[in-house]
């Protein structure tokens, strides 16, 4: 009898042994996601340092981790390689978009993956969107909402087609449309560029001399699709919000820095949307100096 009761442990003990060996592990390493890559210009894809191919590169991958790089061809001689970490994740896309430029302050892109929430959602119709950036603390905006600066995790994100945009004064805006399918999380990776014609506006600012600069200079808010712009204590995305101006109200200028202008009020309270100022900063990219 003892005999049998150690010949049915045993038996169980290997039969938990294959499930696991089938379910777990067999399972994950026949597991694929799909990886999508492009690039401009063409590029050779390499991984793990190995050529696969060059962009626009569409196949299936296995599940992992992995070192991505793209070396540019051709006569694109000018052009920086970029290299990084991806992850493909089971039955999902990895897309990789990188707009290579002659370094890497001037190059930018996204990766964006897709991988299943580990508490799902207690309404069935929502997801979530993790934002990231490069720099850190970019502004992030969903559907024309501002919602905060990065690293960011937005959460109850309706299912369906949105469009997500990540901005920083002095770089140009990164804007992609994605899908967000319920109980997943679409993990975004943004890369911005540097702006130089802001670079070189703000190089000429501080050179100049002050007869060469007019008397009185105007910054008119551009309209945008908030239907206002926001001031805030200094020329930064961090500082503290002081008052929000409507758009078309014109404000004599200051100071510039990168990306930013500096304004006086002017006396005009049906111009504010919110708030008060004496002297704050708003946003270049919806502002116009004359």
């Amino acid at each position: 009898m003892k005999s049998k009761l150690v010949l049915l442990l045993v038996l169980i003990i290997l039969f938990i042994g294959f499930v696991v060996v089938r379910f777990f592990i067999l399972d994950k390493q026949n597991a694929y996601g799909k990886l999508k890559i492009i690039s401009s210009p063409t590029a050779s894809v390499f991984i793990n340092n190995m050529i696969i191919g060059k962009t626009p590169y569409d196949d299936k991958y296995k599940v992992g981790e992995y070192l991505l790089k793209l070396i540019p061809e051709g006569n694109a001689t000018e052009t920086a390689s970029w290299n990084g970490k991806i992850n493909v994740y089971k039955n999902s896309l990895t897309y990789v978009n990188r707009e290579l430029g002659s370094s890497d302050i001037f190059s930018a892109g996204e990766i964006f993956t897709t991988q299943k929430m580990e508490t799902a959602p207690k309404n069935g119709n929502y997801g979530e969107i993790y934002v990231e950036s490069e720099p850190q603390g970019a502004i992030i905006t969903l559907d024309n909402d501002e919602k905060g600066v990065a690293p960011l995790v937005l959460q109850d994100v309706l299912r369906g087609d949105h469009e997500l945009s990540v901005f920083m004064p002095g770089f140009f805006r990164r804007t992609q449309k994605i899908n967000v399918d319920p109980g997943y999380r679409v993990n975004a990776s943004f890369k911005l560029a540097l702006d130089q014609s802001q670079k070189q506006l703000s190089d000429v600012e501080k050179t100049a001399t002050p007869s060469a600069k007019p008397g009185r200079t105007m910054v008119t808010i551009n309209s945008n699709p908030q239907g206002w712009l926001r001031v805030r204590v200094d020329a930064s995305i961090n500082a503290s919000e002081e008052a929000k101006v409507k758009v078309g109200e014109k404000y004599e200028f200051l100071d510039e820095k990168a990306g930013w202008y500096q304004i006086k009020y002017n006396g005009n309270k049906d111009g504010l949307e919110s708030g008060e100022f004496d002297e704050g900063w708003v946003s270049s990219e919806y502002s116009t100096k004359e």
